[in-house]
């Protein structure tokens, strides 16, 4: 049996369910450590973390996604292995996603979004998920009980990103069928070597195509139309793999936060009580359930060259997995971290969307439909509870999450409640 001194958090499936006594037992032992596997070191610290994602020169982006599985395709060569990494890039699975871009890559692409993910367009989608928010409802207001993430999560996280987006109604079902599964899947390495992201890039190559020809002053023209800083226009390869990027994210982020803050609702009823009363309170609790339980457990990097955490030193070639699950818990920052406060004055100070250019794109749509959600789900309805035929009686719950080490997010989610 597997100790937590000897345990590959890559693979071992018991932690899946619960990782934090995990994360409590890598506390212990400082905010910097070597995992027992695969020569990664792990940053459990705020301090330390911060630093490593805002630290472009030591640290690339290249293996955010996957960390060490597949390793590094080269041998590392010298005291700086950036000309390695460039190198070796178009090998080296999901490397082209707009997360895995270093500078000034990344900052060049990035702004091609400028004209789309803009305050004003923020607002009419917002404007449009008052009115899909509500649709979704009725439609299972009368049942008494829903499924979360499949009878509304991921339909409601559809339709937002693809009216963010500008998409036509017929793409959407097309572009859902690419999106396959994300990285950090435990199982048979092979899998990462696939992107899925490949396949929904054709779906958006079509619509982008056609409106880089011919615009027509819709949202997809926008970003089809958008141009580098000295007003080139980029390769319709690149605009395509970033509308796919944002298309998923859009998604995979809002999804996991609906599901969480809905289980931690139905978890705590005189919580449940104490937000419907005071709808001004949900922003913060969103927030405060981010921290606890955030829907990313952590990002990786890669040493480009020997580099020191929190006196710690890293060589080059090496993985870093910033633990942001275990980063929100950090006791140096949060008073009783491992408890739910909805008062928290220092909240937003949580890293569960990441920081620095690499934090993620979907955060402020994410934010929006889970405020939304709950707003207009406790208004409907009262005592919100779980099912129990399908996670099982107070004292001994039962959930089903994906088996990812990169992502915490709940397969499914059974509640009860009664209509207001």
């Amino acid at each position: 049996m597997n100790t937590f001194n000897t345990i590959d958090f890559f693979s071992d499936l018991s932690l899946i369910d619960d990782p934090y006594p995990f994360f409590r037992h890598l506390w212990a032992q400082g905010p910097v450590v070597d995992l027992p596997t695969h020569g990664v070191v792990a940053v459990i610290g705020y301090e330390e973390g911060f630093e490593v994602l805002r630290n472009h020169a030591d640290f690339s982006s290249i293996v955010s996604a996957t960390g060490p599985i597949p390793p590094i395709p080269f041998a590392v060569e010298g005291d700086d292995i950036s000309a390695q990494i460039e190198q070796h890039r178009s090998t080296m699975p999901f490397a082209a996603m707009l997360v895995a871009q270093d500078q000034p890559d990344h900052t060049k692409t990035r702004r091609l979004l400028n004209g789309l993910l803009t305050p004003k367009r923020f607002k009419e989608n917002e404007e449009f998920l008052h009115a899909l928010a509500d649709r979704k409802i009725d439609g299972f207001i009368d049942d008494g009980k829903l499924e979360v993430v499949s009878g509304y999560g991921h339909p409601f996280a559809t339709l937002a990103i693809a009216d963010l987006m500008g998409m036509p109604e017929e793409a959407v079902a097309p572009a859902l069928a690419g999106c396959g599964r994300m990285p950090g899947v435990i199982g048979d390495p092979k899998e990462m070597e696939n992107n899925p992201l490949e396949t929904l890039a054709m779906v958006f190559y079509g619509m982008l195509a056609e409106r880089r020809e011919n615009p027509r002053g819709d949202v997809m023209s926008i970003l089809a139309q958008a141009t580098h800083a000295d007003g080139t226009l980029p390769e319709i390869g690149e605009i395509v793999s970033l509308a796919a990027v944002l298309f998923g994210a859009g998604q995979d982020s809002t999804v996991r936060l609906i599901a969480s803050t809905l289980k931690r609702i139905a978890e705590h009823q005189d919580l449940q009580d104490v937000v419907r009363a005071d709808p001004a309170l949900i922003p913060q609790f969103i927030e405060e359930a981010l921290r606890l339980d955030g829907s990313t457990k952590g990002t990786f990097r890669l040493a480009k060259r020997r580099a020191v955490i929190g006196g710690r030193t890293v060589e080059p070639g090496q993985v870093v997995l910033v633990m942001l699950s275990a980063i929100n818990r950090d006791p140096r920052l949060f008073e009783n971290p491992d408890e739910f406060q909805l008062d928290r004055a220092n909240v937003r100070k949580h890293l569960a969307f990441g920081a620095g250019i690499h934090g993620c794109i979907g955060a402020p749509l994410a934010r929006a439909e889970a405020r939304l959600t709950v707003e207009k789900l406790l208004a409907r309805t009262s005592n919100i509870r779980f099912d129990e035929d399908v996670h099982g009686p107070e004292g001994a719950r039962r959930y089903d999450y994906q088996p990812n080490f990169t992502q915490r997010a709940l397969s499914s989610l059974n509640i009860v409640f009664d209509k207001a």
